[in-house]
């Protein structure tokens, strides 16, 4: 699988970390590992731009997913398709602000972002309450076992 991070934000992230989440993410969802994905930090001002130019909203947002190649979760008989996922942008500043919120750390925030990101990535959406649940449910479940599978 190749996972591109580019950190083009004033925060520092533990890339390393991210990385770790973003692949268990994707093998939780049985994605090809030819599959592609570009996962980039950016500043307020780079997100706001984004926001405004993409979903039409003013100011920054947590996180902005770009899909390319519609790919969709396999299953436990087929993994996805090969190609490209897609991009997520992540802005760390408005992630730190949100932790605080939520009584977490920035790191916390920013795994949240980065598997919600992929999850809208293949297919998922929340704008339904049935819709929110299982994706929620889904993001849920994803970082339960990453953190399970980090502390061991």
């Amino acid at each position: 699988m190749t996972i591109e991070i580019n950190n083009e934000s004033d925060v520092a992230v533990d890339e390393a970390r991210v990385l770790r989440l973003a692949s268990f993410t994707l093998d939780h969802m049985r994605i090809h590992p030819e599959a592609e994905l570009g996962i980039q930090f950016v500043n307020e001002d780079t997100m706001t731009t984004l926001h405004v130019q993409w979903m039409d909203e003013p100011g920054p947002t947590d996180v902005l997913s770009f899909p390319m190649d519609e790919l969709r979760p396999g299953n436990d008989l087929e993994l996805s398709a090969v190609g490209l996922l897609g991009d997520i942008v992540v802005c760390p500043q408005v992630a730190a602000e949100q932790a605080i919120t939520a009584g977490h750390e920035t790191i916390n925030e920013v795994l949240m972002l980065t598997a919600h990101g992929i999850l809208h990535l293949l297919g998922f959406d929340h704008a339904e309450p049935e819709e929110e649940k299982e994706m929620f449910g889904l993001q849920r479940d994803i970082l339960e076992r990453f953190y399970t599978t980090e502390s061991n």
